[in-house]
């Protein structure tokens, strides 16, 4: 087969398209700047453009596009002159996903509101280090293995399958794992919970078995049957807790039966159970936990959440994906236990202004854990501005800093005010990933 990706360098894009390479088939694509995932994808053969043209496009392709493609772009205009098939990418993972299953794989989707790329990551992760050569499309980079998708011939295909434009409920998972649901992606599912449950419910009745987190609130709307996990009464659960600077301990159980103790590098209550959920959806496609328990503890955390980018004189900069209140909170209140609430400095990006606007107080509130808040403009992702959602006013209302500009400015401004021991944290699903690197060089200029 021969596929093309109008903008392949992006994580997702990338990740699908290094599967099918993987998979033998002919891939070319295109995006507007260079990127380590594009130059890697040249590595395993696939032909990429810088800048999108209408003759980018080959005879016969099947054109994969991603929601953020525009009907104005040349290559999908031309591939409509030409009767081409148009997928979006979520009808790509379903092929992928059916053919993985039609070769007698099991297929495992991770999804929820929070914690899907740390518990696709995950299963991944110990899965390929048990040496089950598993198939995997996850959404981030596994930093241990250094990719976020391959193809191989084990037992399993893992998957994060994604919910915020609906199309979960085109997957048929032999298994289905849901962490935890709440209000999110409001420019999408504009009647909140209610359009979100209608989606999940789909989703679950398309699975052939639904494990789901008992302990969440979002949960209880869902309706189903289902093989819960928790810290309580639950099917499975993580019994014994114990919580150290080093590392998180805790005893899986299955029905009053021992199945493993397991150890895990995150912090925080948040990612026992995303490492509660992963045990308990291998244990149910049959994966032996007593052989794969040690490997939890090897693996560091997916790229872009907590993850360590820089230290420079007593100072730490962390990168972290968390965008809506409740992942903000989790990964604060972590950081606080670990480094002392004082030392910690979270630097928030507000991403969308529809989730911006729509879950301004909570915002407020899930930021309260650090030490000092500083706030920078928003990143709209492609969104229209909203009159009155603006982030100097919501630092003003919840006395919190305020720095404007881009990245690289807020980087200039912020780096004099730090101060040994501080422990800086970007916040965010857009370019405040660049702070740490902007740190490192206003540093070097200032230096």
């Amino acid at each position: 087969m021969k596929y093309h990706f109008i903008a392949i360098g992006g994580i997702g894009m990338s990740g699908l398209a290094k599967y099918l390479l993987e998979d033998g088939h002919e891939v070319s694509g295109s995006d507007i700047v260079e990127s380590k995932y594009i130059n890697k994808l040249r590595e395993l053969g696939a032909k990429i453009y810088i800048g999108h043209n209408a003759e980018n496009v080959p005879d016969g392709a099947i054109v994969i596009k991603s929601s953020a493609i525009r009907d104005d772009n040349p290559e999908l205009i031309r591939a409509k002159e030409f009767g081409l098939k148009i997928y979006h990418r979520s009808d790509l993972l379903e092929e992928i996903a059916k053919s993985a299953q039609d070769s007698g794989k099991c297929f495992i989707g991770f999804s929820g509101t929070h914690g899907k790329t740390t518990t696709s990551g995950l299963a991944s992760f110990v899965l390929e280090k048990a040496g089950l050569n598993p198939s995997f499309v996850d959404g981030g980079i596994i930093p241990e293995i250094n990719t976020n998708a391959q193809h191989k011939n084990g037992k399993h295909f893992i998957a994060e399958l994604d919910e915020s434009d609906g199309t979960i409920t085109k997957y048929s998972p032999d298994i289905l794992v849901i962490n935890n649901l709440e209000e999110d992606h409001l420019d999408y599912y504009k009647n909140g919970i209610i359009d979100l449950v209608k989606t999940f419910d789909k989703a679950v009745s398309q699975a052939k078995k639904v494990l789901v987190n008992n302990n969440d609130e979002g949960i209880r709307f869902l309706t189903g049957n289902f093989i819960t996990f928790g810290l309580h009464a639950a099917d499975y659960m993580a019994k014994n807790v114990q919580y150290s600077t080093d590392c998180t301990s805790f005893d899986v159980y299955h029905k009053e039966q021992l199945l493993a103790n397991i150890k895990i590098q995150l912090a925080g209550v948040h990612n026992v159970y995303n490492a509660l959920a992963v045990a308990a959806a291998l244990n149910e496609g049959g994966v032996d936990i007593k052989k794969t328990a040690e490997y939890f503890r090897e693996f560091t955390g997916m790229g872009r959440r907590f993850q360590k980018v820089y230290e420079f004189g007593g100072i730490q900069v962390y990168d972290d994906y968390a965008h809506h209140p409740t992942e903000i909170k989790a990964t604060l209140e972590a950081a606080a236990s670990k480094f002392g609430k004082e030392n910690v400095v979270a630097v928030f990006q507000p991403h969308r202004y529809t989730r911006f606007k729509s879950l301004w107080n909570d915002f407020k509130n899930a930021l309260k854990d650090a030490g000092r808040v500083v706030v920078t403009d928003v990143y709209a992702a492609s969104e229209d501005k909203i009159q009155g959602v603006e982030s100097s006013i919501f630092a003003k209302e919840a006395d919190y800093e305020y720095l404007s500009g881009g990245i690289e400015e807020v980087a200039e401004k912020l780096l004099p005010t730090l101060k040994d021991g501080n422990v800086v944290i970007g916040l965010g699903a857009g370019t405040i990933t660049a702070l740490g690197k902007n740190l490192e060089k206003a540093g070097c200029v200032a230096g």
